[in-house]
């Protein structure tokens, strides 16, 4: 992952066909938080890594997953293949930091199977943070890791886990509609052998962190490809992501009137819960939060056109979603 937030390691994604037979009894034994606790999400910290998972062999540390792969560590921050020794140790993922990521993901983990593994230490042939079909590998630091990094971080790589879940290579028709939504349609710029932002795997991770992610997963306000826009603002895309788990289009759609407007709106809702509505520009930084009243038929929110501190804001393009669910946001339009 190569935003500004994310310097220390740029994460890779695994396409090695790494496959999740969990059982419930292992699931259970590494229970996430209940959130995710109809997912088949299977967690190992890096004291359970490296007790149960790692062997020594030659004077060299190596990683034995489950699925048969080994990766050789890199134990000391003097090791050559360290070009930043940081503080001089390694420092890896919190465990408490990447279950709340995982606590506050919006997208439908029922689907996703995945085996989390918080690292010791680098791999040696790939320093970063990795992901693959079930498996995500989080790669210490050299100095201690942000909360807004782990969030980051552990998002981006659950999109490409959702991506090889839902979305594979060989499903054409899906892929040609992300595509279509997403302007990659110049298959010379944008394919896997392209530089690291141009790859489709990367922009899907990349929008599933900037639609699905936590606050903090998106403290940067960014994502990796500075050429295109902020997924927030593609019509039609939380929607396709959010139906590639099941979740219809139209399900409690959030409505709007006037939409444009030069003043205040109204926003609607047909049924559901009652719960906030928060309201982002473009860059996906949140600007205010409309609490739910009660109408004919669902929930009404209001809006006067002004920030969380009661400033009014300009003209402009600002995206509303509901607090929780799996509601798609919509395009508020201000037109003075």
């Amino acid at each position: 992952m190569g935003t500004p937030l994310l310097r220390r390691f740029r994460s890779v994604d695994l396409a090695v066909g790494f496959g999740c037979a969990l059982t419930a009894a292992v699931a259970c034994a590494n229970e996430l938080p209940a959130a995710c606790s109809t997912s088949r999400l299977v967690f190992h910290g890096p004291e359970a890594t490296l007790r149960d998972y790692c062997r020594e062999e030659d004077g060299r540390l190596w990683l034995c997953l489950p699925q048969g792969a080994r990766f050789e560590l890199v134990t000391s921050t003097a090791d050559p293949v360290i070009s930043n020794p940081g503080d001089g140790s390694f420092h890896p993922f919190d465990e408490s930091a990447v279950r709340a990521a995982l606590n506050e993901v919006r997208f439908p983990l029922h689907g996703v199977a995945a085996e989390i593994f918080l690292l010791p230490y680098p791999r040696r042939d790939g320093l970063q943070s990795a992901a693959g079909n079930g498996l995500i590998l989080l790669s210490p630091g050299v100095m201690p890791l942000s909360a807004s990094q782990q969030h980051a971080e552990l998002v981006h790589e659950l999109g490409h886990v959702v991506q090889y879940g839902l979305m594979p290579d060989h499903a054409v028709e899906l892929w040609s509609r992300y595509r279509a939504l997403r302007g990659l349609t110049d298959p010379a710029r944008y394919s896997q052998d392209a530089a690291h932002a141009d790859r489709p795997h990367e922009i899907f991770a990349e929008d599933f962190r900037a639609l699905f992610g936590s606050e903090l997963a998106n403290d940067s306000g960014t994502i990796e490809n500075p050429n295109l826009c902020m997924p927030q603002a593609v019509s039609g895309l939380e929607a396709f992501m959010l139906h590639l788990a099941g979740i219809p289009v139209s399900a409690g759609r959030l409505e709007a009137y006037p939409n444009p407007s030069a003043g205040a709106m109204r926003l609607r809702r047909a049924g559901g819960e009652a719960q906030p509505v928060d309201l982002f520009d473009v860059s996906g930084r949140r600007v205010a939060t409309l609490e739910p009243r009660l109408a004919a038929g669902g929930w009404e929110w209001h809006w006067d056109g002004r920030d969380v501190g009661g400033r009014a804001l300009g003209p402009g393009v600002w995206l509303a979603r509901a607090r929780a669910g799996h509601v798609p946001a919509i395009r508020l339009v201000k037109s003075r």
